[in-house]
């Protein structure tokens, strides 16, 4: 049963949190087609919220939607994976090259975040931390196509990284990979924090891989 979101806010992207999860989880499972009226009865929300939230799902690669059949759960797959998840440690460190080194106040916000990471119990809560903290480690690019293309590709990659921050351990070794690159940052070391960031966005290659392994087994 998926837990019902009508009270918290922001509630489109909260009922696409609360579908992602299941999808990850496999109460929904690959090819189920989504039945609008019973999720939205289920959720205890009317069916334009939810309706936002499948869109934007399936803008993240997450559902599949048809004409006259409407959406439907895609396959979390090793070939998908395979191909989105090199992406991200090949624009961010390029992004944090172009922002350049952050002023005091930046790491001290950044500092503040990576804390809260290492705080979060759940993964959803940890999983939005991470994406907060690279947001303002990366907010100074002047480039915004590039910035563009992080966003979408955070959204597409969100679904497998929502299965290794359930993980206690990778919350942990995200937050030590933040320290590393904070380290560089405050000594001034672009390049350092760069190669830093590019092994941050590597590191859940293959806890993943291995966790689509074992989930293929089954």
């Amino acid at each position: 049963m998926l837990e019902s979101q009508a009270a918290r806010p922001n509630l489109s992207q909260a009922l696409a949190a609360s579908v992602r999860e299941a999808i990850v989880a496999g109460r929904l499972p690959p090819g189920r087609r989504i039945n609008e009226v019973h999720l939205a009865a289920e959720l205890g929300v009317s069916r334009t919220p939810l309706r936002e939230a499948l869109t934007r799902l399936a803008g993240e690669g997450a559902l599949g939607s048809q004409p006259r059949s409407g959406f439907f759960v895609q396959p979390l797959t090793r070939a998908e994976f395979e191909q989105i998840y090199p992406l991200r440690a090949l624009l961010d460190p390029e992004a944090l090259r172009l922002a350049g080194l952050p002023p005091p106040a930046r790491l001290a916000a950044l500092e503040a975040l990576n804390r809260r990471i290492e705080g979060a119990r759940k993964a959803e809560d940890a999983l939005a931390l991470d994406d907060a903290w690279h947001r303002e480690l990366l907010a100074a690019c002047p480039n915004r196509e590039l910035l563009g293309l992080i966003e979408h590709f955070t959204w597409r990659t969100r679904r497998y990284e929502m299965a290794l921050m359930r993980e206690r351990r990778n919350v942990k070794r995200a937050a030590r990979d933040h320290r590393a690159i904070l380290a560089a940052l405050r000594a001034r070391d672009l390049p350092r924090a760069c190669a830093a960031l590019k092994a941050n966005m590597e590191s859940g290659r293959e806890p993943l891989l291995a966790w689509l392994q074992e989930r293929s087994a089954r």
